[in-house]
């Protein structure tokens, strides 16, 4: 079996991917779990403080060490870093940045990603633009969290329409979660996003979001090589 440890930027995407990515893989014999970056550690107490990416070096030095205290072949390591507000010390980031094309970008981080990290196991992956994509993949399931909400779902509903919801920008105030929160101010991304996800279910995810689909299946594919 392919045991596989991701790297998650914060406290959502982990449970996101305990909670309903880890179940679908599991079925390729592909075990995921899943721990937030560590951004600083109490030398006293040993206590450590995980979540949150405005450090590449910081990033990387947790990888390492992960990559050092599992080195079975069987292993596999990946992230589910979003591109929005993504460090400028990111490997590759002003390269990236001159690309009008978010898939480009994407490909040159990612690509840069695994240079940097220098491990064969080591798969890279960059969530367009953030975590809320996938909620705007469907949007309506919000309404599993957030009854009686009917006018904002519908106009998260109107304003996606037909268009890839990987594609909606990551300006500060117009981001997935900015315009989630501008319907709906109490959506709480770690409580909600989850569930949200979950509701709408992997087959959707994928069809919406071209990038997502093609990191899952190459860790699907991992379970090949059992």
């Amino acid at each position: 079996m392919i045991r596989l440890h991701v790297t998650a930027e914060g406290q959502t995407e982990q449970a996101f991917v305990k909670k309903v990515l880890a179940p679908h893989l599991a079925k390729s014999t592909v075990f995921a779990d899943a721990r937030c970056v560590l951004t600083s550690k109490d030398k006293r107490t040993a206590k450590e403080y995980r979540g949150g990416l405005l450090h590449y070096q910081k990033a990387k030095n947790d990888i390492l060490t992960w990559l050092k205290e599992d080195g079975n072949p069987e292993c596999r390591f990946t992230t589910m870093f979003d591109l929005y507000a993504l460090p400028d010390d990111f490997p590759g980031y002003q390269e990236a940045l001159r690309q009008a094309d978010p898939y480009k970008r994407c490909e040159i981080l990612e690509e840069a990603l695994y240079q940097n990290i220098g491990d064969h196991r080591f798969i890279p992956y960059i969530q367009l633009h953030e975590f809320e994509a996938l909620i705007l993949a469907d949007p309506q399931k919000l309404d599993w969290e957030y009854m009686e909400h009917d006018n904002p779902i519908k106009n998260l509903l109107q304003m996606v329409g037909a268009q890839n919801p990987e594609l909606i920008n990551d300006g500060w105030e117009t981001a997935p979660s900015k315009r989630i929160i501008k319907e709906i101010p109490e959506y709480d991304k770690v409580s909600s996003g989850v569930l949200v996800t979950a509701k709408i279910g992997l087959p959707v995810l994928r069809r919406r979001c071209r990038h997502f689909h093609e990191w899952v299946s190459r860790i699907e594919k991992l379970g090949e090589t059992t």
